[in-house]
């Protein structure tokens, strides 16, 4: 753990693996640099791959002394066009293209391609549009026979092999956990990873499904759902409250619903949320062009500095780390961006849950330590937790006040590192003796440089130390002038 009064971003970065990142050297710099969750792509690589990999990154972590969290993102439903024989054609506006289900795959030619998913001419008719390679070639569905989907060509350009298919406005019926995904939640589990993202969930079912599967492995990880089909927007506070975190994932969810709409849905996905006490990434193309170039460009600071203000958990890079020529220098920036926009009033206030009855007595410890908080002149806040879930309730609320989650447990102190604000702390002991259990995090928290003497500190914890959903406690403490009799 880092000093606070050196490091205080609070937004959490999360940054993808790939072959500009596979080193221990770059593992290391991107550390440096202040991430703070690894992605795994598992659309990419194999089982052995996969468990060097998340070996590699807990090692370097641990050498860094940082509770890195791992996060496997599982591929799901890819529905993608075939390779064609040639290589790439140009469709031209006006002309009829075909989409044909039984077309081999290396046989696709300047009249018709084949697809992968065998079910795309029952789920869509006439009258729909489709959207090929990230929406950048648009097809009008004139007519369906048989397997052939027969369309004409609305947004021309070049199109080539294994290019992405979306209906757009939503509607594919593809089963969201393939045959790949199944296998890959198994190496999820055996690489015990903190986070499993399931991709293209429509609604609570989907998610539910994959937390079985995963509890089968004797995995705990959370879920994070990647909102990115139109019709999850429809299930949005289901799906939500059937996972862990959530993740806006702008690219497949732009095509569907147009790009257009994107800002205000990703106000509204954080706002929903953060009222439902729910971790929200959000991801793709954030610093995009720092996949080439050492800078971002003003677009880009704008994006990140608003999905920031929005109150969002994490910021994600994707390519920009897995293949950039700038990985460590991208996170920086990102790094910088954050720190900034954390700086501005709106970032420090919040007024969620205010209003509120609770019905648990460790989330209005929760809410009673961030309202204190935020009115007194407040250094630190540190919560002794096995879950992670008081701390989580705590990063609810927009504060400018570090909160660290004490826990013994390594896996929350990994899990709770995607919280916005909160900082793992690793605390080994359970005491019976509560005076003892105070002098002891404040000497920790000391040790580190968080706090110093006349500072004001917010200890929460439970009666029964070391037991889960037990706080029921909030203690004010003033460093340098604490009796040992103090409870």
């Amino acid at each position: 753990m880092k000093s606070m009064r050196e490091v205080v971003r609070r937004t959490k970065i999360v940054a993808t693996m790939g072959p500009a990142t596979e080193s221990d050297a770059a593992i290391d710099s991107l550390i440096k640099a202040g991430v703070d969750v690894v992605r795994l792509n598992f659309s990419h690589g194999t089982v052995e791959e996969h468990k060097a990999r998340a070996e590699k990154i807990r090692r370097i972590g641990n050498e860094n002394n940082r509770h890195l969290a791992i996060l496997a993102d599982l591929q799901g439903p890819k529905i993608r066009t075939r390779k064609f024989r040639d290589g790439a054609i140009e469709l031209r506006i006006g002309e009829r293209f075909c989409l044909n289900i039984d077309c081999p795959d290396g046989e696709g030619d300047s009249e018709q391609v084949g697809v992968t998913y065998t079910k795309l001419a029952q789920d869509v008719k006439a009258g729909n549009t489709l959207m090929l390679d990230d929406g950048r070639i648009v097809l009008d569905v004139v007519n369906v026979d048989g397997s052939r989907i027969e369309c004409t060509v609305v947004v021309g350009g070049m199109l080539s092999d294994n290019k992405g298919i979306n209906l757009k406005g939503g509607g594919l019926t593809a089963e969201v956990l393939t045959d790949k995904d199944r296998a890959d939640i198994k190496t999820a589990a055996l690489i015990n990873c903190d986070y499993l993202a399931v991709s293209f969930p429509r609604n609570a079912h989907d998610m539910i499904q994959a937390r079985q599967l995963l509890e089968a492995e004797g995995c705990k990880a959370g879920l994070v759902a990647k909102i990115e089909r139109a019709e999850a927007l429809d299930n949005l506070e289901e799906i939500i409250q059937a996972s862990e975190a959530i993740m806006i994932a702008r690219g497949d969810l732009g095509v569907e619903i147009g790009d257009a709409k994107l800002p205000a849905v990703q106000k509204k996905i954080i706002r929903t949320a953060r009222r439902l006490n729910c971790v929200v990434i959000t991801a793709t193309q954030m610093m995009e062009s720092m996949r080439d170039n050492p800078i971002p460009t003003r677009a880009e600071v704008f994006d990140v500095a608003n999905a920031v203000l929005d109150g969002t958990d994490a910021v994600m890079l994707s390519a920009e780390t897995a293949t950039g020529r700038y990985p460590s220098q991208t996170v920086r920036s990102m790094s910088d961006i954050c720190l900034n926009a954390e700086q501005e009033s709106r970032a420090l206030k919040s007024d969620h849950r205010i209003n509120s009855t609770f019905s648990r007595v460790d989330e209005a410890i929760a809410m009673a330590t961030m309202y204190t908080a935020n009115h007194l002149n407040v250094s630190a806040i540190a919560t002794l937790t096995e879950s992670g879930s008081t701390s989580l309730w705590m990063s609810r609320i927009s504060s400018g006040i570090p909160i660290f989650a004490l826990s013994r447990h390594e896996s929350t102190n990994r899990k709770v590192n995607l919280y916005r604000g909160v900082f793992p702390v690793y605390f080994p002991t359970v005491h019976t003796n509560h005076a003892e259990a105070n002098m002891e995090v404040v000497d920790l928290m000391k040790a580190h440089g968080t706090i110093t003497d006349g500072d004001l500190v917010i200890i929460t914890k439970g009666d029964l130390m070391g037991t889960g959903g037990g706080t029921n406690a909030m203690k004010i403490v003033e460093v340098g002038n604490m009796p040992n009799f103090v409870a």
